[in-house]
């Protein structure tokens, strides 16, 4: 029973050895300079004319490396290696000739060539005999070898090992990185989108299938973009490339069917250690039906922001025509028109009809100062962008303050003058309203805190604007300090 079981054991540990062996793929390390100096000095070291090194296959040896001897294989029933891998040790034949190890070998006693044998077996990491690192001699020797050259072939036999092991290494990683590669490009022929690489100079050098696919096939040299884009997409990439920023364009392409279509190109820039750009990964999404769809939202953004200037105009009109029929409210009536103008220049400047929108604090400012002469309200400090909902509440403010200025403060006088400070504090923006040079401060009809002018500015700054205010009148003139936040104004 034992010899029944015992037969398939070896047969399944003799698979397991041949499955490791193949690991190395020996094939692409025949006469490796390395492997070959290796049994030069083994040569040399034992005084030995022939040195191998042989890894024992399933029905043959063959050998990687060799010296004064040319066999590139030898059929296992005359190899002494087959042996000698399997004993744990150096093993020496001294006299080959009279081997009982190949007793049925005919051509060792007939071959002048084998007279004396050692072999260092070639183990792997996985404890697993490979072949051996060997040294032949013609004749027999009496005696073996020394201390030195036993433990020279056990150091080299290693050294053999280390290589044989860096190359599987290199072979497995080599394999691996093709993995990723395949698994990476299945990846990015999935996606719904251009996938693309670039060098670090910005040539390019992969594209996924997909661009084949919409676009056609040989448009990698960017002829499917519109001509008049053409000259801005080159330029933003070029200015990428040159800065290492990364790179966003929206522009038409081709499609494959001969229509053009919004895209929009992204980049960014892979770096080594040092910074340095060594690539770039970039993708182009089809954007066209939120390119349309952002077209009509602007057309109808325009039509809304014409017909809500046409309503200022009409309001403006009929508070004209009916203070006429109402002469004690002339007053009231002009006051009225002036607010509804500032609130029009207000809409004006964030909903221009034509151009983009704009977004600047002082820009509104400039604007709403505008009718009250030259600098006579100067605007200085840091700059804040604004969101076209802040545009009311803001105009309804500095429309009151200049208008109360102009009216009791330092703009009824001939040589007064405002000074506005915007002032950034991270998340909150200080607007320090100062007044110079006019009558000393006396109350007014709305300097009253419970008066209409102070409630607006309180509904203005605190309910939409998310912020604060104070009002001080000083010898020299008023002063009002608003503080708004950030995240109610910007857009």
């Amino acid at each position: 029973m034992k010899q029944q079981g015992g037969a398939p054991a070896l047969a399944e540990r003799e698979d397991a050895r041949l499955a490791v062996l193949a690991s190395f793929d020996a094939d692409t390390l025949q006469d490796d300079p390395e492997l070959t100096a290796i049994v030069g000095f083994a040569a040399r070291l034992c005084g030995a004319p022939v040195a191998r090194i042989s890894l024992v296959g399933q029905e043959r040896q063959r050998a990687l490396a060799g010296e004064g001897l040319d066999l590139g294989e030898t059929a296992l029933d005359q190899s002494f290696c087959a042996h000698a891998m399997r004993q744990g040790a150096l093993m020496e034949v001294l006299d080959a000739r009279r081997s009982d190890l190949l007793a049925d070998n005919p051509p060792v006693p007939a071959s002048p060539r084998f007279g004396y044998y050692a072999g260092q077996p070639l183990i792997s990491e996985e404890g697993v005999p490979l072949g051996a690192l060997c040294v032949i001699d013609s004749e027999p020797r009496s005696a073996g070898l020394d201390e030195f050259q036993r433990e020279g072939l056990r150091v080299l036999a290693r050294a053999v090992m280390r290589r044989l092991s860096a190359h599987r290494e290199t072979l497995q990683a080599t394999r691996d990185i093709a993995q990723r590669e395949e698994q990476l490009r299945t990846l990015a022929d999935s996606m719904p989108a251009i996938v693309w690489s670039a060098d670090a100079s910005g040539r390019f050098d992969y594209f996924n299938s997909v661009m084949a696919r919409t676009l056609g096939e040989g448009r990698e040299d960017g002829s499917a973009v519109h001509p008049e884009d053409r000259p801005a997409v080159d330029a933003a990439w070029q200015h990428s490339v040159d800065t290492g920023e990364p790179y966003e364009t929206e522009h038409r392409v081709r499609y494959a069917d001969g229509k053009y279509r919004w895209m929009l190109a992204r980049a960014i820039p892979m770096r080594d250690r040092q910074g340095q750009v060594v690539r770039w990964f970039g993708t182009a999404i089809d954007i066209d039906e939120v390119h349309n769809l952002s077209d009509s939202r602007d057309l109808l953004g325009k039509e809304l922001s014409h017909r809500i200037k046409n309503i200022f105009a009409v309001v403006v009109g009929l508070i004209s025509i009916e203070a006429r029929k109402y002469p004690d409210h002339r007053d009231f009536a002009a006051s009225l028109v002036e607010t509804l103008r500032a609130l029009g220049r207000a809409h004006d400047f964030v909903r221009p009809l034509g151009g983009a929108t704009r977004e600047s604090l002082k820009g509104l400012l400039d604007v709403l100062f505008a009718p009250y002469g030259g600098n006579r309200i100067q605007v200085s400090g840091d700059e804040a962008t604004i969101a076209a909902r802040a545009a009311t509440p803001l105009a309804l403010v500095f429309h009151e303050l200049a208008t109360n200025s102009a009216k009791y403060g330092a703009l009824s006088a001939d040589k007064g003058h405002v000074t506005l400070d915007v002032i950034d504090e991270d998340e909150t923006v200080r607007l320090l309203w100062r007044e110079q040079g006019g009558p000393p401060p006396a109350v007014g009809p709305d300097t009253d805190s419970s008066g209409f002018g102070s409630r607006l500015v309180e509904m203005s700054v605190t309910g939409q604007l998310g912020g604060s205010w104070d009002r001080r009148f000083e010898p020299e003139g008023l002063i009002v300090e608003l503080t708004v936040s950030k995240d109610a104004i910007a857009p």
